[in-house]
C-alpha cells in the first residue's frame, strides 16, 4: 500500500465558527479532519504532519518557502510515495505555484483545502483531502508538477487561480480548463502540463512590488516601489499588455536603475503582446526594455520575478518568461 505524507498548514479546511465570534477561526487538529475523511486506509497508508494553523492571508513568501523546504525532505524519504498539503483558499495558488518552481522531484504533490468550514452545511474538506490523497497514489499523476485538487477537478499549479470567493468549484483553469478529475476515486488525466523550470534558491532575497492598472493612473505608485528598493515591479497592465501614458516615465526610471518591469494583463483570460505602438502601448513599452510575462496573473508573475532574482544562478530575464 503507498504511503502519503498529509501536512496540515491551516486555511478554511480547518476552522469551524466560534460561537462568541460567530465567525470561523482555526479549531481542528490535522487528525480531526482526518477522521473524517471515512475509508481512506483502504486506499492508503496516511502519515500526518502539522506545519502551521495559520488563516490563509497570514502567509507570506518566506513562511512559503519554508514549507517548500519541509516538504522537500518529506519527498527524499524513499518510502513516502506523494505529500497532499492544506491551504487556505485566498492564496493558495501562490503557495502552489511557489512549490512547484522551487521543489525537485517526480513524486506527486497535491495541494488542496475547503470552500466551506466544519460547521457549515455541506463541508468539503474531507472530500478534497480524500480526492487529493487517490490523486498522490496515482502513478499517472507521477511528473506533473505540483497539482492543485478541489470539487473533484485537478489544475496544474502553474495554471490555477481561483476565480470565485465562496463557490466549491472556485479554483479553475483560464483558457485551458482543468487537466484531469477524480472521478469514484481514480484519477483521470486529459491533457498534460509540462514543468519547465525549479529554482535554485537558498532563501528569499527580495520583494517586488504589483501595480494594477486603472484609468488616468500616473507613476506614484511605481515612484513609491522605487523608494522603498523593491527589486521588481509587476504591472497588471489593460488589455494586451498598455498603460496609460502618466506611467510611462515611472516604468523608464525603473529601467534606468535596472529594476526589472514585468506586464502581465488585468484581464481575466489571455495574453499579453506588443500589439499597440501609441503612448503607453505594448510596442513602446517592449521597445523600453519591459518583459512580458504571457498569460501569467499578477500574483504569480509576481512570485516567478521574486524567485528568478533570489535564484543561485544567473538568469536570463527575458528568456524566463517567454
Amino acid at each position: 500500500m503507498r504511503k502519503i505524507a498529509v501536512i496540515f498548514n491551516g486555511g478554511t479546511i480547518s476552522m469551524k465558527v466560534d460561537e462568541r465570534l460567530k465567525a470561523a477561526v482555526p479549531s481542528l487538529t490535522g487528525e480531526e479532519i482526518m477522521s473524517m475523511v471515512t475509508g481512506i486506509e483502504d486506499f492508503a497508508e496516511v502519515e500526518s504532519y502539522s506545519f502551521s494553523s495559520m488563516p490563509s492571508p497570514h502567509m507570506t513568501i518566506e513562511k512559503m518557502f519554508e514549507l517548500s523546504k519541509f516538504v522537500e525532505k518529506i519527498v527524499e524519504r524513499d518510502d513516502i510515495d506523494g505529500v497532499v498539503i492544506t491551504h487556505g483558499t485566498d492564496t493558495l495558488e501562490e503557495t502552489a505555484y511557489l512549490l512547484d518552481l522551487t521543489l525537485k522531484t517526480e513524486k506527486v504533490v497535491v495541494v488542496t483545502g475547503a470552500m466551506r468550514s466544519s460547521s457549515e452545511l455541506g463541508y468539503d474538506g474531507p472530500f478534497n483531502l480524500a480526492s487529493s490523497i487517490c490523486t498522490a497514489i496515482s502513478d499517472d499523476a507521477k511528473g506533473r508538477g505540483v497539482l492543485v485538487c478541489f470539487n473533484g477537478e485537478l489544475n496544474s499549479a502553474s495554471e490555477v487561480t481561483k476565480a470565485n470567493s465562496m463557490s466549491l468549484n472556485a479554483f479553475v483553469t483560464p483558457n485551458f480548463g482543468p487537466i484531469g478529475i477524480v472521478d469514484n476515486n481514480k484519477v483521470i488525466f486529459y491533457r498534460k502540463v509540462k514543468k519547465i523550470k525549479s529554482y535554485n534558491i537558498d532563501k528569499i532575497k527580495c520583494d517586488v512590488a504589483l501595480i494594477k492598472c486603472v484609468a488616468g493612473m500616473d507613476s506614484a505608485y511605481i515612484d513609491f516601489a522605487i523608494e522603498r528598493k523593491f527589486k521588481g515591479v509587476v504591472i497588471e497592465a489593460m488589455g494586451r499588455g498598455n498603460v496609460p501614458p502618466l506611467m510611462v516615465d515611472g516604468i523608464k526610471r525603473c529601467i534606468s536603475l535596472n529594476i526589472p518591469v514585468l506586464i502581465v494583463s488585468r484581464c481575466y483570460e489571455g495574453r499579453v503582446y506588443e500589439s499597440y505602438g501609441y503612448e503607453g502601448g505594448g510596442k513602446m513599452l517592449k521597445d523600453l526594455g519591459v518583459i512580458f510575462g504571457d498569460t501569467l496573473p499578477g500574483q504569480k508573475a509576481r512570485i516567478k520575478l521574486i524567485l528568478a532574482l533570489s535564484s543561485k544562478d544567473e538568469i536570463n530575464l527575458k528568456e524566463e518568461f517567454i
